[in-house]
Order: C-alpha cells, then sequence, then structure tokens
C-alpha cells in the first residue's frame, strides 16, 4: 500500500466514523415481493417461482416513507424497489408513482425476465429513475446460474431497451462464480459491444440456497485474478468496472471500487423486509432485524436500535480478533454474518494467503 492509499484509507476510516454518529438513511431498499419468476442457483433469500401469498400492501409501506420525510426533510433518500423479482407485483408501476410522489428517489433491480420496451416506458412515467439488469455471464452460464434455459434472451433484450432511455441511469451486475470466471474477457467485450458504460462485479456468500453450491464460491486464487481483471479493465476504460461493497480488499482497496470499502448497512442503509422487518441492507439475510414496521415506530428504531451496526466491536472474535486490519475491516460486512455472528468469508484472508 503506497503513501497516497494510506491517506486515503484513513479518510474513509474517519468518514465512517461521522457516519455512525449522524447515520443520515440514504437509501431504503423495499423487499416489495418474495415472489420470483426465476430460481436461481445463487439465491441468498430462497426464493421460487412458488406464489408468496403475501406483499406487503403498498399503503403499508408508505406509511414508513411519511415517517422519513417527516424526520429528514432535507435528504433525498434514494428507494429501491427489490424482491424477489420485483417487476411481477402487479402494482408495481403503482408503487413507482407512489414513492416519486411522496418525493423520494426511485430505483429497481430486475432479473429481465419482464423488463420489454412497454414495462419500461411505464415505469418511467411512474419516475423510475435507476436500474439495473442481471448479466450472469454468456448464454450457457447465465442460463445455468438462473436455471432457466431461456433467462439469457430475456435479460439481453432487457439491456437493449434501457440503453438509450434517457433521464435512466442504469448498469448491469455480474455474479462472479467458479464457472463464469473463466469467461470474464468474453463477458467483457459482449458488454462493450452491447453498448453497457457501467458494470458491477459480485461474488457469492454461501449463503441461502448458494450453500448448497459450492462450485458458486471462488477460490481463493480465483478470487485474486477477479481483482486483477478489475484494475486492469479499469485503466484500459472501454467499461467502468467495480466491484461490489463485499469486503475489505487490503492493497486492492482504492483499485477495484470508486471508493474505500465501509459497510453502511445501519449507518446511511437500511430495508424493510416483506413481513415488516426493519434491517441493515437486503444482502443480510441473517436475522439482525431491529424491530418491525407493524408494533415499532420506524424512526425510533433507525435511531436507536442499529447500535449492533454502528459499534461493530462484537465482531471483533476469531479469526477477526488480532486481525491487523480491522480498524478499516470492521468485521467485513454484515451480510457476512450469520445468526450467530460468525463471520462466514473473509476476502482479506483470501487475498492475503
Amino acid at each position: 500500500m503506497n503513501k497516497l492509499q494510506f491517506i486515503d484509507r484513513e479518510l474513509a476510516y474517519w468518514n465512517t466514523e461521522r457516519l455512525k454518529i449522524t447515520h443520515p438513511l440514504r437509501q431504503l431498499f423495499w423487499e416489495c415481493t418474495l415472489n420470483c419468476n426465476l430460481s436461481c442457483l445463487h439465491c441468498g433469500s430462497d426464493c421460487n417461482k412458488e406464489i408468496h401469498n403475501h406483499e406487503m400492501p403498498l399503503n403499508d409501506f408508505l406509511t414508513v416513507l411519511d415517517v422519513i420525510k417527516t424526520n429528514q426533510p432535507n435528504e433525498k433518500t434514494m428507494v429501491y424497489t427489490v424482491g424477489g423479482e420485483p417487476l411481477v407485483r402487479k402494482d408495481i408501476v403503482e408503487c413507482g408513482r407512489a414513492i416519486t410522489k411522496k418525493g423520494f428517489y426511485w430505483g429497481t433491480v430486475t432479473n429481465g425476465q419482464l423488463l420489454d420496451k412497454v414495462m419500461l416506458q411505464e415505469l418511467m412515467k411512474a419516475g423510475l429513475r435507476t436500474i439495473s439488469i442481471d448479466i450472469d455471464g454468456t448464454k450457457e452460464d447465465h442460463n445455468w446460474l438462473r436455471n432457466s434455459d431461456n433467462s439469457f434472451d430475456y435479460a439481453y433484450n432487457a439491456l437493449v431497451s434501457v440503453q438509450n432511455t434517457p433521464h435512466l441511469v442504469w448498469d448491469v451486475i455480474t455474479c462472479v462464480n467458479h464457472r463464469n470466471f473463466y469467461h470474464l474477457d468474453e463477458i467483457k467485450r459482449m458488454l462493450i459491444e452491447a453498448g453497457v458504460r457501467h458494470w458491477r462485479c459480485f461474488t457469492i456468500t454461501p449463503m441461502g440456497r448458494a450453500k448448497a453450491n459450492p462450485e458458486l464460491i471462488l477460490s481463493d486464487e480465483e478470487l485474486k485474478k477477479l481483482m486483477n481483471f478489475i484494475v486492469q479493465t479499469r485503466i484500459e476504460g472501454k467499461i467502468h468496472l467495480s466491484y461490489g461493497c463485499e469486503g475489505y480488499l487490503g492493497d486492492y482497496e482504492g483499485q477495484v471500487r470508486d471508493n474505500y470499502y465501509s459497510c453502511r448497512a445501519g449507518l446511511t442503509v437500511a430495508s424493510i423486509l416483506n413481513n415488516g422487518g426493519i434491517s441493515g441492507c437486503l444482502s443480510i439475510r441473517s436475522d439482525y432485524q431491529q424491530g418491525n414496521i407493524y408494533q415499532d415506530n420506524f424512526w425510533d428504531v433507525w435511531n436507536n436500535r442499529f447500535k449492533n451496526y454502528r459499534n461493530r466491536e462484537w465482531m471483533r472474535n476469531e479469526q477477526c480478533e488480532e486481525c491487523e486490519v480491522f480498524k478499516y475491516c470492521q468485521g467485513s460486512g454484515m451480510h457476512l454474518r450469520d445468526s450467530q455472528g460468525k463471520l462466514m468469508l473473509c476476502h482479506y484472508n483470501k487475498l492475503k494467503y
């Protein structure tokens, strides 16, 4: 780590310390449905094609937005509708329109199966600002991960629909696994040719359905090669590639993302689960709920019950107990802890050794 990286890392640390005190709510994820039109091999929430009877009524969620608006009138919070697959929710356009009318920015994440030009026009009229589309490799690799023979075609057509849409911020998300890892150069060429300018790569954590699929998890050597691939791609400048907010990356910090690592769950990010549970980000599938909107005031929970998110000394155990970078890593992402607090995967150690 050079001197500039060291300074930037210190600045990032103190910014995180500040956010622990101020905790402005900048991103709110709403698990608006658990229904999905795919049964992906890596799904952390175990969503599938079976119909779940319960979806949170829109008005119940809007009461949360009213509370936020009252207590944080000058913060323009981004609201993301996620799932499951949010576009299977029959009133998703109405949901977006209501979120926008309340004065919030609205974004969503989709597998692309239902996103054609007609649907996109309706979403844009309702106020959609940002959208992310999942493209998990070449056609064969994508269909394998998504457990569907035609999912790639739908996702690629969705990509074509969004690329010429004005006033829409969009990117492509790829979950890198042991199988598509060997086709990264091919994926990059495909996305560049398709006009993609912003690309995010995530790796997979052994939780949910992915727990039963060890082939999804990158080896230490593969993870390091992925980091080098991202560094080189960023240098080339043909497509803006970033690694997701997965964990602290040691010497790769400052080289593979636009910011230094900091888990913002409970600092600037909260989630409303389908059952009303209040949590950090929706990548957290272990039970770290702090309350429920049907029993608790959201703002009281946000201000007073996220202590285990804002003081992470409780994470200083096992391999983290004497780790030399705990100050900056803070025990890694909350989504990488199981319900007993055990760290499921450490990116720093995988890259270090």
